[in-house]
């Protein structure tokens, strides 16, 4: 019995052993198998970070207004009698563009004339008997009185008479005609527009913080949607001495040359105003940078191999940094990295420090400064 007691425990021991063997082994197995996933290569974009020179630069937007521009009418009511112009015409200051029927108003005339010639006449009579005696100084007075008031008269008539034709005002091109010959005009009613297009202002608002980088003269860029890859320079001419309360911003207004008169009064612009001199600055793809609440980081492949014959052994190394300006695809670094340093620009949301990286640069980020819409 004893025998067979010894027998029985050497062989549960065995199994017992066996199994406490083939776990610890199965244990060992998958630890290992863990590290190896833990430390798998992940595959990356990079690119090195180069340094460039950055204008520093405000930007804004801003309205085209004619240097002169008016909605053209007449002070007083008529008929319209001639129309001495087209739609679209160039036209000289003084012009005429159109007249009103004045038949009434011309007769009105000359019979106040015939009134004034005839106080003439008398003042003159009474001139001739103040001289002999024969009539006293009231009656000249009163019938001086009398002239001057039929000459008012007369003056009125012929503003009344001027009022009825329209002149253009300044050279300018007109817009389109709004009235037809023998139509009834109501005092005020627009007849056409003026605007004189060369040159042309553009208007545009820059925050308060501007106002000391900013001065009359100063060169500016303009773009205008209407005609892509074309750039109008000019100058700052006037500044708004007045600081807008409601949005701290200041009005600025440029002169813009536009000789072939395609800009015109109301069209939107975007508008460029260099401030300073260059700056050299590092630059990165924007795609490089993760921004986070905590701070803004990149990741930087490390070369861990030894020496220059050895195989590469690239790992990732997280670097808090401090942006700057962005421009196009590209964002400024101020601090935490340099120029040559290597930086992930995509597939970050898989690293973190330490981690083994394998550079694949078949697919990567934009990294233009200037980048141009296309339609695909």
């Amino acid at each position: 019995m004893i025998k067979r007691m010894l027998i029985m425990l050497i062989l549960v021991g065995a199994v017992l052993g066996g199994l406490f063997g083939f776990k610890t082994f199965v244990n060992g197995k998958i630890k290992e198998a863990m590290a190896g996933m833990a430390n798998m290569p992940q595959t990356v974009s990079a690119t090195k970070a180069e340094t460039s020179d950055w204008q520093p630069k405000i930007d804004a937007v801003g309205t085209l207004r004619a240097v002169r521009g008016a909605e053209l009418s007449l002070e007083v009511p008529g008929v319209v009698e001639t129309i001495t112009f087209q739609s679209g015409d160039e036209v000289k200051e003084g012009q005429v563009l159109l007249t009103l029927r004045k038949e009434d108003e011309e007769a009105r005339l000359q019979s106040l004339e015939a009134t004034a010639s005839l106080a003439q006449i008398t003042y003159d009579r009474d001139l001739k008997q103040l001289k002999a005696q024969a009539i006293s100084q009231a009656i000249v007075d009163n019938d001086e009185a009398n002239l001057r008031n039929a000459r008012a008269q007369v003056a009125v008539q012929k503003a009344i008479l001027d009022k009825k034709t329209l002149r253009a005002p300044f050279d300018g091109k007109l817009g389109l005609r709004q009235v037809d010959l023998g139509q009834f005009l109501a005092a005020g009613t627009m007849i056409a527009t003026l605007q004189s297009l060369d040159p042309i202002f553009v208007d545009f608002l820059l925050p308060q913080q501007a106002v000391a980088q900013i001065a009359v003269g100063d060169k500016v860029r303009a773009k205008i949607d209407a005609f892509p890859g074309r750039t109008f320079e000019g100058k700052i001419t006037a500044i708004n001495p007045k600081i807008e309360t409601g949005s701290r911003n200041v009005q600025v207004r440029a002169t813009l040359p536009n000789t072939d008169q395609k800009l015109m009064p109301g069209m939107f612009a975007t508008v460029e105003l260099d401030t300073g001199a260059a700056q050299r600055l590092v630059t990165l793809p924007q795609t490089a940078v993760s921004y986070n609440p905590y701070g803004s980081l990149v990741y930087i492949v490390d070369d861990k191999g030894k020496g220059s014959d050895a195989k590469p052994e690239l790992t990732a190394r997280q670097v808090f940094v401090t942006t700057g300006a962005t421009r196009g695809d590209q964002v400024a670094i101020l601090k935490g990295v340099s120029e040559g340093d290597t930086v992930v620009t995509s597939g970050q949301i898989k690293l973190r420090n330490g981690v083994p990286v394998l550079v694949d640069n078949r697919a990567v980020p934009t990294n233009d400064a200037a980048p141009k819409i296309v339609d695909k």
